[in-house]
């Protein structure tokens, strides 16, 4: 194994790893999930981390650290194909790597099928924080997140969600937007925050590119579906697939369910999109789709195979194998430097030149494969629903701003925002009425709270 250089030592930077055990192996098969195309790049493949290079992994991630706070994060395919004495061991291998000061939180991100009271014991001893694939009620949900045999899976991700919640697990619902529930943010929304409780949650938008000549065998989907050829899901192309969100969509579904939360649940639900939204107004940009460089957010394939990014797994992204060079020199590589440069050397004009462009930085590099207007390259795919979005939030967002500068709560801005219930026509409301605000709340969940 090569020695990690001096240079490497002092360019160190904090970044994030998501590592796949079970490389792209799931037990379903979700239609968009681009992911389980990627075992054709290792065919014939067992698709299991070994217990070796699990130390060897958790090792070199704790070395390349200083102290502070470090995530320890699981991803797939589905992670749990792994068993639960495998994360039982992983725990104990962070135990014995741990340097001074480090502090190590455990994120786990799955599809819930499997998991029982055993699994969130567990987690629950150990402060996983778990997040789980859910998108929306289950006519929505079962649409695109089915099993091998076709059928929906939401009953199992329910039974999986009142499990982790009785043993008191920190879970955060993860909800792709798609052609299926894109028309429908407030039902999703309402979903998440009044049938199940959820106080966090994360929107995702389903962009998945694709060439003229791959498009009918994508729209199938990209798992194994009998008779259809198989082919690597790569970024190419300038097409996108019947089940991607329509960019402005995108856009207005984030708006309705902003326009709720701004009302009602500001500090109380908490949605990753306005969160990062937020801080990009203080000027601090947050998640690397939305920072103006990235290269910090790597993927580790199952077999020690370190790639430039979860979505970039692909045979030109790849930077090499960890039980060959260590973690922190391919990091620090300057492949990867030029990997991440690259989001912002590439930005177009047109984007250089947006009034929203300190909040959006062109998004993710994986989205950009239209031409601008005037016909130049790198056009992000989503870019009329994050204008509509960041355009439509932006008053509110002053607000909240100002109210933080002066070291005020961002919830105030509700009281700026919602009825006085003695402006409403309250007195006739029943309990389980729709409250007249208008919310499309049940009374007893809006102003009748008060």
């Amino acid at each position: 194994m090569l020695p990690v250089t001096q240079e490497a030592k002092r360019a160190r930077q904090p970044f994030h790893l998501l590592a796949k055990p079970t490389g792209a192996t799931c037990n379903l098969d979700c239609k968009y999930c681009f992911y389980l195309s990627k075992e054709m790049l290792y065919p014939g493949d067992r698709f299991r981390m070994s217990d070796q290079l699990l130390e060897t992994y958790l090792r070199q991630l704790l070395e390349a650290h200083d102290a502070g706070e470090l995530n320890i994060a699981w991803q797939g395919g589905e992670p749990t194909l792994m068993g639960l004495d495998f994360f039982r061991r992983a725990v104990a291998y962070a135990g014995k790597h741990k340097r001074p000061g480090q502090r190590i939180l455990y994120t786990l991100q799955t599809n819930g099928t499997l998991l029982n009271d055993d699994w969130c014991s567990f987690f629950r001893e150990h402060n996983f924080l778990i997040g789980l694939s859910v998108d929306g009620p289950k006519e929505i949900h079962d649409t695109y997140r089915v099993n091998k045999g076709g059928a929906g899976t939401y009953d199992h991700v329910l039974r999986a969600w009142k499990t982790l919640r009785r043993h008191h697990v920190e879970v955060n619902i993860l909800c792709t937007v798609h052609a299926a529930n894109a028309a429908r943010p407030l039902e999703v929304y309402h979903h998440f925050r009044d049938t199940l409780q959820c106080r966090y949650m994360q929107f995702i938008p389903i962009v998945e590119r694709t060439s003229g000549s791959f498009l009918p065998l994508a729209n199938l989907g990209w798992g194994g579906n009998p008779g259809a050829e198989r082919h690597l899901y790569r970024q190419e192309g300038s097409l996108v697939t019947e089940r991607t969100v329509p960019s402005e969509q995108f856009g207005r579904f984030l708006s309705a369910i902003f326009d709720e939360w701004v009302r009602y649940d500001v500090g109380t639900v908490f949605v990753q999109s306005f969160d990062t939204a937020l801080a990009s107004w203080m000027g601090q940009p947050g998640l690397c789709v939305f920072s103006p460089t990235c290269g910090n957010s790597l993927a580790l394939e199952h077999n020690g195979d370190l790639y430039s990014c979860d979505h970039y797994v692909e045979p030109e992204y790849l930077l090499g194998n960890i039980r060959e060079t260590p973690m922190e020199a391919l990091v620090a590589s300057e492949k990867q430097r030029a990997f991440g440069l690259h989001k912002l050397t590439g930005l177009p004009r047109y984007c250089r030149e947006c009034d929203v462009r300190f909040a959006c930085h062109g998004e993710c590099p994986r989205n950009r494969f239209l031409a601008t207007p005037d016909g130049e390259p790198g056009l992000n795919y989503l870019c009329a629903g994050y204008k509509f979005f960041f355009r439509h939030i932006g008053p509110a967002m002053d607000t909240m701003a100002s109210l933080l500068r002066q070291g005020r709560p961002p919830q105030e801005i509700m009281m700026r925002r919602t009825p006085p219930a003695a402006a409403l026509p309250v007195a006739k409301a029943g309990r389980n009425d729709p409250c007249p605000c208008g919310s499309g709340n049940k009374f007893k969940r809006c102003h009748g709270r008060a």
